[in-house]
């Protein structure tokens, strides 16, 4: 086996180890069909003991993408490996990266709940890390956007953070394995594909060197988290119905997670960022009171959250209340 073969799957090996405190756990191998996940799907085949799943997502969104599935399927039936094409069951509409990433997502988890594998392996690379802190530092966003893509967020875990796509694409030709390209990828009216195209005439910063950087805000994020849960211990209280914070002379960072928790308590699931948990944020400091999803927030020496009092969607004749639906 060339040396070079030896470095990749020892990386991949080591890095999939770490990720799912395991050397055998099952795995569900997200694999599109392009050079990274196809380059992933041998790594892994190759260097791992325990069970390995593959499956692809067939969007349905343009017209090549079912032979791309199954040319995905028959590479997989060549080297041994179990695999599923995954299909919507109703059209993905709106806005289209976006909706295609959640129902994406959801089937995977969905198919591996079925084949019992606990873990999902995708094939996120050290560009792709890039390109998205690039395109959230221009959004504004602070430590936990600039983190990036986390090499493990819940049961999804990405091995490959620290190989380049141009090192994927070698490991592919030098294997004759098999890839398609998205035309999607040349598709400027996309944010990525816009950032994409601009850092490939500028080679200031390393790929590699921004997967170090993000990982360091990673565990920034993680320790502001450890602390925010330590404090709420103390710093929440739970009146009749409601979440109170007592103490809100924290620093920006810590107060923005306590708000959240405090949400969180009364809806499980809501998650306001950025500006629109400032601008709450700033009422509550002012001593006023919003609204966010179905959370009523008071702001004063104690800050309290409540459940929102039941919308109005057609009051009845002569009937009047300060809440009714934005969208009639």
């Amino acid at each position: 086996m060339p040396d070079a073969d030896d470095d990749c799957l020892a990386r991949v090996k080591t890095a999939l180890t770490s990720l799912t405190r395991s050397d055998d756990a099952a795995l569900l191998l997200a694999v599109s069909g392009g050079p990274d996940s196809m380059a992933m799907l041998d790594l892994v085949k190759r260097c791992w003991a325990g069970p390995v799943f593959a499956a692809t997502v067939d969007h349905g969104l343009r017209p090549e993408s079912a032979a791309e599935a199954h040319m995905v399927a028959g590479h997989c039936a060549s080297i041994g490996v179990p695999h599923t094409i995954l299909k919507p069951a109703v059209p993905i509409t709106g806005n289209l990266q976006s909706a295609a990433r959640v129902v994406r997502y959801r089937l995977l988890a969905d198919e591996a709940d079925r084949i019992a594998a606990p873990w999902i392996v995708t094939a996120h690379h050290a560009d792709d890390q890039l390109e998205t802190m690039l395109m959230r530092l221009a959004r504004g966003s602070g430590v936990d956007g600039l983190a990036g893509v986390r090499a493990r967020n819940g049961r999804v875990v990405r091995p490959l953070l620290g190989f380049g796509k141009a090192e994927l694409q070698g490991y592919c030709t030098a294997h004759a394995i098999p890839f398609v390209e998205d035309p999607s990828n040349r598709n400027v009216d996309f944010d990525r594909v816009r950032m994409r195209n601009a850092l490939a005439t500028f080679d200031a910063i390393g790929a590699l060197q921004a997967v170090k950087s993000a990982q360091a805000l990673a565990d920034a994020a993680d320790a502001l988290e450890w602390i925010a849960a330590r404090e709420a211990e103390t710093a929440i209280g739970a009146g009749e119905g409601a979440a109170e914070l007592h103490r809100t002379d924290y620093p920006a960072a810590l107060l923005r997670r306590l708000v959240l928790l405090c949400l969180e308590r009364i809806e499980p699931g809501i998650a306001p960022r950025g500006a629109a948990l400032d601008r709450l944020i700033g009422t509550l400091q002012s001593g006023g009171q919003a609204m966010v999803g179905n959370v009523l927030c008071h702001g004063g020496e104690i800050w309290r959250f409540v459940p929102a009092p039941a919308r109005n969607i057609a009051p009845s004749p002569g009937h009047s209340s300060r809440f009714t639906t934005d969208n009639p």
